[in-house]
């Protein structure tokens, strides 16, 4: 493993307070934080002061990334936390230019990876289900996670950071605490309802311990649920499916935002369900529902 590079001491205090800004003024999230420290440390490593970072530097950051491997995404980025960087070191009277705002960086494509099928997702909770039949506690835990996840589309870290209390069993409802603390309600149906129920009944109570957390989703030795051991569980389920791609948790989010599109749900629904703040991001979601539009193409227009 290597160490990260040695800053020097004005430019790595620079930094330090960037990120406390980002995380105590901007709320942004630890992981966020961690990746905005690993990209800029990179790009801060050979500056001797804050006021070297010009242009050529940033662009021959940026080439070296792309000489190196890195894709189109991680380029787009990386230049999108130098763009925040120079913003904030420009505002704050740190440099007394902005060079990021002349920046160009490719534009990522944003391709959705494929997605299990609506036979091979029930065959998956099927599955789940028959494993979960004997009542055992981490097993109707882990049918829980699979059901939750196809039901709900909510992100791993969503699901393993819901507490008791963000349940609404009567009206089959979850209180979610998204990307930069917006909270949104989704719902769920029947049979991920049987599997919160068996798990409240059965499962939970046999996991907890003392000093456990309100967390509805709770490890083997009665802590929160960590959301590695939440992907592992969906790896593994995946894996027993034949002909279904090992996507891993994201693909059960993506799977549940184009069953529904291809059932005919509405396009606002999808995004509030996943929580996207802009639109944009959920029409991703269309290209993959061609088929269903021809179908409504002909039904309806008077040309077809």
């Amino acid at each position: 493993m290597t160490s990260s590079p040695q800053l020097a001491p004005v430019v790595a205090a620079a930094l330090e307070e960037f990120l406390q800004h980002l995380e105590l003024e901007r709320g942004r999230s630890p992981h966020t934080v961690r990746a905005y420290r690993g990209d800029l440390t990179g790009l801060l490593a050979d500056l001797a002061e804050l006021t070297d970072l010009d242009l050529p530097v940033l662009r021959r950051w940026l080439a070296a990334g792309h000489a190196a491997g890195a894709g189109r995404a991680t380029l787009a980025r990386r230049a999108a936390a130098a763009r925040t960087f120079t913003a904030w070191a420009r505002r704050t009277g740190r440099t007394a230019t902005d060079p990021g705002a002349r920046l160009v960086s490719p534009r990522p494509r944003r391709a959705l990876p494929a997605v299990p099928t609506v036979a091979e997702a029930a065959t998956l909770l099927d599955a789940a289900g028959s494993g979960a039949a004997e009542g055992e506690p981490v097993a109707l835990r882990d049918l829980l996670v699979l059901e939750l996840l196809y039901a709900t589309g909510v992100r791993i870290a969503e699901l393993c950071g819901l507490d008791i209390d963000d349940i609404d069993n009567d009206r089959r409802a979850l209180r979610i605490v998204g990307k930069g603390d917006r909270e949104r309600t989704v719902v769920y149906g029947v049979p991920a309802a049987a599997a919160l129920r068996r798990w409240q009944d059965a499962g939970r109570p046999a996991l907890v311990r003392s000093g456990s957390p309100p967390a509805l989703l709770l490890g083997a030795r009665g802590g929160r649920l960590d959301p590695r051991v939440a992907r592992t569980v969906v790896h593994r389920a995946l894996a027993a499916v034949p002909g279904a791609p090992d996507v891993g948790p994201h693909g059960l989010r993506h799977a549940a935002a184009t069953h529904m599109l291809e059932g005919g749900a509405d396009l606002r629904y999808v995004q509030e369900l996943l929580g996207h703040a802009k639109l944009a991001t959920t029409q991703l979601y269309t290209h993959v529902t061609v088929e269903r539009l021809k179908v409504v193409h002909e039904q309806a227009h008077p040309r077809a």
